[in-house]
């Protein structure tokens, strides 16, 4: 798997923001068929940090419906999103991710 194609964006919200300050944690979207060793190799290459830690969760994809009017019909339909995959990142106390600058 390329190294490009490993890591898909980065997860900034609050709880990753304190994960982030308190324990050196960072959270990103990952390639669904990626494991913890290109992650962790994909990472330190182009951020260059040193990783301790790589925890990975996978999460299924939502069943959403939706109903559509035109013409006085109503229609209803499903649909499902994907299934996507997020790592945490556990980083030496030295190495730092400087994502909101726009390192990313």
């Amino acid at each position: 798997m390329k190294k490009t194609s490993t890591i898909i964006c980065p997860i900034l919200s609050e709880k990753s923001h304190g994960l982030s300050e308190q324990f050196n944690k960072y959270v990103f979207k990952v390639n669904k068929n990626a494991n913890k060793l290109e992650i962790k190799k994909s990472i330190e290459e182009r951020f260059n940090v040193k990783i301790l830690k790589v925890s990975t969760m996978n999460f299924k994809g939502k069943t959403k419906s939706m109903t559509i009017r035109s013409d006085g019909n109503v229609l209803r339909t499903t649909g499902k999103r994907s299934n996507w995959k997020k790592a945490i990142i556990t980083l030496d106390k030295d190495s730092k991710i400087s994502l909101v600058e726009g390192e990313f």
